[in-house]
């Protein structure tokens, strides 16, 4: 999807949400250096408490020195605690601005491009990404600059200390920045192959357990267990690759670092018994040598974690790089004053995912203000397509789209799509309230316009029966409702909205028939006010339709009324003719 990054620019994407609290990060950066300085300063103490405390057999400044490091080490730890808070309070806060951003960016995506991209893997990309990222903020930047500067300042006072054994111990640290380097390159591939697996492992788990009903009903436990297994195992597999890599770094640095500093304490002991150093300045020695091997060796974990958030980052970026097919205009025209007037304009338009195939093919269609249009046909046909067209979640390749006059590609698509109301085939219900998924049409509607819209679509008498009645939960997808429920709740939802352009897509297609002449009936008195664009496959719920289009193949091969179009014979006649016979 996206062209090779160089290692960590990809990290960029954090600069943005960082910049809004540059405060905090410049407080935690004081506390950061306060912190280190006063750890150098230790070794310092420990020097003086052993020549001064230890070597004068004085109580007094026994006292005095084991005071002073009582004091720094107080210090250091209302720094360190300072510190700790200040970049964990920054990483949870820009985690939670870029999940917010990344979702918003995602909602502004077009259909088209959900048509190749997994709902798991964008899931994986908000979550498992996004929550390496708030590490790297909240614990391996803030750790990283630490122990950068504590290696610099170790060194620094292992030169102080003793410019001979410093040396020894320094001569090692090339040695040990070029496996940084090789390895860090080699963790980031590493890392980014991990990360989708886990997301292969999501989109999987997604799938499956939508389709749980399906799932179950067709005995596929067993298959489903072992293709989830499968994705398991690769997914660890993965992941184990990347921890040996990083084992093997881990391995190399310490044996390189604490070998180093072996040798330099065998080579300070021989001074200290010689009598030309002391034991308080090979003490610090040891301290600083220490502190220096186990900084350099964090440094190299905390590399790992870097390269790890920049495959992250760049899993990212993929995503914001992707730019919406539909936007509004720099300059958006005004619709008119709602009027109901749609026109098809020589429409020819094929999908991304079917380029070779088009949906429709030099379709015209005009709807008058308060018409009621009902378009029928085969499956394929492109009725269904002629809506999505309307709403604008594609573009046509060919010829344009008019609602009021106004080619709605000059429209922004929110002020286009707030003069229409949608029931879909396959009506989504969330996992909220009977009152809430109805007040999803209109989010300011009272509680009595929501039970009045509930009235309409013959929605009210089974919400009473539930439980709570309006205010219970409906579950994930309406898992608690039936088919016909669930579509009674999306007609009481569009009806809330209450539409200039009324879109049903086979909206009465789940419904028994006493539901759904009852339903037909609200929506046959909805349909006077506005204008009414209907998709079916049931003849019998289209036959007072104002005018009835008969679609084959993309295009409009017959109009008329239903009782013109089965005397003229033909496709519609043949519809007519199987359905009414089989009922």
């Amino acid at each position: 999807m996206s062209t090779p990054r160089p290692p960590l620019t990809a990290l960029r994407v954090l600069l943005p949400h960082v910049r809004p609290y540059l405060g905090r990060a410049i407080a935690a950066s004081v506390a950061l250096l306060v912190a280190a300085g006063l750890l150098l300063g230790l070794g310092q103490g420990l020097r003086t408490l052993i020549d001064q405390g230890f070597g004068t057999a004085s109580a007094d400044m026994l006292n005095t020195a084991a005071l002073g490091m009582f004091g720094i080490v107080a210090a250091l730890g209302v720094a360190t605690a300072t510190r700790f808070y200040l970049v964990s309070w920054l990483g949870e806060r820009v985690a939670g601005d870029l999940r917010r951003a990344v979702f918003d960016h995602v909602l502004k995506l077009s259909p088209a491009w959900f048509e190749t991209a997994r709902t798991g893997d964008i899931l994986s990309r908000l979550t498992a990404d996004i929550a390496v990222l708030q590490s790297l903020v909240g614990t391996a930047i803030s750790q990283s600059l630490r122990n950068i500067l504590l290696a610099i300042g170790a060194a620094a006072m292992l030169i102080v200390t003793s410019a001979k054994l410093a040396a020894i111990t320094l001569v090692v640290v090339p040695v040990v920045v070029l496996p940084l380097i090789l390895f860090g390159r080699r963790e980031r591939k590493l890392s980014r192959h991990a990360q989708e697996r886990v997301a292969d492992l999501a989109a999987t788990a997604e799938e499956t357990l939508n389709g749980l009903p399906t799932v179950q009903a067709f005995t596929h436990e067993s298959a489903d267990r072992a293709r989830f297994a499968s994705e398991v195992e690769r997914s660890v597999g993965a992941a184990m690759r990347r921890i040996g890599s990083r084992a093997i770094l881990i391995l190399i640095v310490i044996l390189l670092g604490f070998g180093a500093i072996t040798f330099s304490l065998w080579v300070g002991g021989r001074d200290v018994v010689a009598g030309r150093m002391t034991g308080g300045e090979l003490s610090a020695f040891i301290f600083y040598a220490v502190l220096m091997a186990s900084s350099v060796a964090s440094i190299s974990e905390i590399w790992g974690e870097i390269q790890r958030a920049a495959a992250a980052a760049d899993r990212l970026l993929e995503i914001l790089a992707e730019v919406p097919a539909i936007a509004a205009p720099a300059a958006p025209t005004l619709l008119p004053a709602p009027q109901g007037r749609v026109a098809f304009e020589n429409v020819t338009f094929h999908y991304r995912s079917r380029p070779d195939t088009p949906a429709l093919h030099d379709f015209s269609l005009a709807l008058e203000p308060g018409e009621t249009v009902a378009l029928v046909g085969p499956s394929g046909a492109g009725k269904t397509t002629v809506l999505q067209l309307l709403l604008r979640f594609h573009d046509p390749q060919q010829g344009r789209v008019r609602v009021d006059g106004v080619d709605i590609r000059d429209v922004d698509p929110l002020a286009l799509r707030a003069r229409l109301g949608l029931v879909a085939q396959e009506p989504l219900i969330f996992s909220a309230s009977a009152a809430d998924n109805i007040r999803y049409g209109r989010p300011g509607a009272s509680d009595g316009e929501v039970q009045a819209a509930a009235d309409a679509a013959a929605a009210s008498g089974f919400i009473a029966a539930l439980p709570g009645g309006m205010a219970t939960n409906l579950g994930a997808r309406g898992v608690t409702l039936s088919g016909g429920q669930r579509q009674r709740i999306a007609i009481a939802r569009a009806i809330l909205r209450d539409p200039a352009i009324l879109l049903l897509d086979e909206a009465t297609s789940a419904l028994d028939a006493e539901s759904e002449q009852a339903v037909q009936q609200a929506l046959t008195a909805a349909a006077r006010r506005r204008t009414t664009l209907v998709v079916a496959h049931r003849l019998a719920t289209v036959r007072r339709a104002d005018r009835i289009v008969v679609m084959e193949q993309g295009r409009i091969v017959a109009t008329g009324t239903h009782d013109a179009l089965v005397r003229e014979g033909g496709l519609y006649a043949r519809l007519a003719a199987l359905q009414f016979t089989e009922a």
